[in-house]
């Protein structure tokens, strides 16, 4: 029988591979036979990608967390000679170029790049244009660094066109928040009620002039100059400097108190984009005051509030920054009211003459044509809400309405006014609904309280697009209340759903004087406990001003 004899097998007890050195005690060990071989160690979980790697770049492994290659093989890597590199040089193999290089370009592609030229050369010039500081702020609100975001910066490609806005009115250390509300969430958790009150006339005070049926024919082609009524005189006068109101309330006719502006406001203020802030007062017994400040932004029309792009404050000095477009919109508005009706001949005259109306300290000025209309809304729960509504004027002698103005807003790349109204109304109006969804809500909420039946809407424009002092009326519109807030989908179960919220708020804290306020820059209404003289001090000083 032929012997056998076993196999040589290296020992290794300190790692996998070959021994760093040989076993010299076992005869069958050949001598220095692994010596000289070079090897790579390795873990046998990890993953091999390829069996050998001649470029030496580096790669990284999903799952591990470290990069392989490089230095890790450096036996196998191929060692070049020094002195054969020092010699080495680098000699161009390529082909050179002949004939025609240029490469066919699209017309399609051709435009894009220069559109893509004039960007590059405009953007050059406005940050000359802006100075360093500027650009700096720029750069830091488009870079966007360190948030989240599919695009990079909080807020994603679009963070660009955020604004950071101002408050309304500035928090004061002494002012208490007693509540937040998420207006996101807010409309979702209400329940919508089909139970509309039914209102009660109680007084009406004023008169109302006849609509002027010329103004129907008004069109695009052939506009008619918007006047300016310089002997009209308005009073957007508030709830507790209302004497009617103040009446009305020590008879006891009604539990909560508040202006037609200020409940449409509220109603449709999850709409809101804009900070804003009113003043609820709670009286002993439980009665409401819902108000506004003086010489607060309340009472101005806003443009294009609601909009993906809205007007900003790049330009101070401009007359496109917000407060100078709510100004221009606030006297288009009243000027437009009182232009499209007759002035002569047709007027109606009310119960009560207009009660903020002075005859001696008019200084020539009289009245606009305003009825003021006081109802009383049962709303359950024994909640009386008393309103002081507003009616602009009569159709066919018969019928009242109310009248708001639209100004254009001149943006670029959009279509002028006066190249679509007549053809094209329905698509202006609907950009209009996008851009100004919390305007015309609050007016069809105001028509809607006042029992108005009809709205009547004009279409304002600039004579040029750089002068905010002259404007033209390229067309009007009727409509009824209830058929345009069916169509910009505003329930009106739901408005009176938004009212009951905020009187039942109020009435689980204690008495005194609240502010409420929207944040700034996020969709949140928040609810301060505040001294009862906050906002007071103001009025004394401006009496002292006025006495003097």
């Amino acid at each position: 029988m032929a012997s056998f004899s076993v196999p040589y097998v290296a020992p290794n007890i300190y790692s996998w591979g070959p021994p760093v050195e040989d076993d010299r005690s076992n005869p069958n060990a050949p001598q220095s036979k692994f010596s000289l071989l070079p090897y790579a160690p390795f873990g046998r979980s990890d993953r091999l990608g390829r069996v050998a790697d001649f470029t030496g770049r580096n790669t990284y492994q999903r799952g591990t967390g470290h990069r392989r290659g490089g230095d890790d093989n450096k036996e196998f890597q191929y060692q070049v000679d020094k002195i054969e590199e020092s010699s080495f040089q680098l000699v161009d193999t390529s082909k050179p170029t002949t004939g025609n290089t240029r490469r066919f370009v699209t017309p399609a592609a051709r435009r894009r790049q220069h559109t893509q030229r004039l960007r590059q050369v405009n953007a050059r010039r406005q940050q000359q244009n802006q100075g360093p500081s500027h650009q700096m702020h720029n750069t830091q609100r488009t870079r966007g660094g360190g948030g989240r975001g599919r695009y990079g910066g909080r807020g994603g490609r679009h963070y660009q066109n955020r604004v950071d806005r101002q408050a309304s009115v500035s928090v004061q250390p002494e002012w208490n928040q007693v509540e937040d509300l998420d207006l996101s969430k807010l409309t979702k958790s209400l329940t919508a009620s089909t139970d509309v009150p039914i209102a009660d006339d109680i007084i009406w005070c004023g008169f109302l002039d006849q609509y002027n049926d010329a103004y129907d024919k008004v069109t695009a082609r052939a506009p008619t100059p918007l006047k300016k009524n310089e002997t009209k005189e308005f009073y957007p006068v508030t709830t507790t400097d209302d004497p009617v109101l103040e009446k009305l309330a020590i008879d006891g006719n009604g539990n909560v108190f508040i202006t037609d502006a200020i409940l449409a406001h509220l109603m449709t203020c999850t709409r809101s984009v804009y900070p804003w802030d009113l003043v609820i007062q709670k009286l002993p017994g439980g009665t409401l005051f819902f108000d506004k400040r003086d010489n607060s932004q309340f009472d101005y029309l806003t443009v294009n509030e609601t909009a993906h792009s809205p007007p900003t404050n790049d330009d101070p000095n401009g007359i496109n920054t917000p407060e100078r477009l709510g100004l221009e919109a606030t006297t288009i508005h009243q000027n437009f009211t009182q232009q499209i009706l007759k002035s002569k001949g047709t007027r109606k005259n009310m119960d009560l003459p207009n009660p903020f109306y002075d005859e001696e300290d008019n200084d020539g000025m009289e009245p606009a044509s305003v009825a003021f209309r006081y109802r009383k809304f049962d709303l359950g729960d024994n909640t009386q809400l008393v309103c002081r509504t507003e009616l602009h004027g009569l159709v066919k002698k018969t019928q009242y309405m109310t009248a708001f103005a639209l100004n254009e807003f001149p943006t670029q790349g959009a279509t002028a006014w006066r190249d679509k109204l007549d053809s094209q109304r329905g698509a202006v109006l609907a950009t209009e609904l996008k851009n100004n969804s919390f305007k015309l809500a609050k007016w069809t909420a105001a028509s809607l309280l006042s029992g108005a039946d009809q709205m009547k809407i004009g279409f304002v424009s600039r004579t040029s697009p750089k002068n905010n002092f002259d404007h033209v009326i390229q067309a009007t519109q009727f409509y009824r209340p209830k058929d345009f807030a069916t169509q910009i989908t505003l329930a009106e179960g739901q408005m009176w759903a938004m009212i009951r919220m905020f009187i039942t708020l109020m009435r689980k804290h204690e008495d005194g004087k609240y502010v409420l306020m929207r944040d700034p820059n996020k969709a949140i209404l928040r609810l301060f406990k505040v001294p009862p003289n906050t906002f007071e001090e103001d009025d004394e000083d401006e009496e002292e001003d006025a006495i003097e």
